[in-house]
């Protein structure tokens, strides 16, 4: 008997394999350009029942799904405009590489810790 039955398991992806992945933009988000030129998302978060009940009882609005913003800079508007659903990690990579005049290598670890980060907040997924 399994003591985390309902804990999910993550895929572990070679990097090979991570970067012919296909990022994919969650359709719930709202995305708004600001007068910068940045992008600033809105998405959904869920809150767990338990938590939303402590909240009301102190007089607080106990809505179960809120919302979070989250602004991103030039570098990160850049990615997330990248992101078309077509091309690649690696292609992302090799074209933000292009842009900033960086080395492949370079890019390719900021733009797969930025794309971790969108992926663990569910702004993100892979195909």
């Amino acid at each position: 008997m399994s003591v985390f039955k309902g804990k999910n398991r993550t895929v572990q992806l070679t990097r090979a394999e991570a970067l012919k992945c296909t990022p994919i933009k969650n359709t719930e988000i709202k995305e708004e350009r600001l007068e910068t030129g940045e992008v600033l998302l809105t998405y959904p978060i869920r809150i767990r029942p338990w938590v939303a009940d402590l909240v009301r009882r102190f007089g607080g609005e106990g809505n179960r799904v809120q919302s979070k913003k989250l602004h991103l800079d030039e570098l990160g508007t850049t990615v997330w405009d990248l992101m078309d659903g077509r091309r690649s990690a690696r292609q992302i990579i090799k074209r933000f590489a292009k842009k900033y005049q960086l080395h492949t290598r370079e890019a390719e670890v900021g733009v797969t810790r930025f794309l971790r980060i969108l992926g663990k907040r569910g702004l993100i997924g892979l195909k």
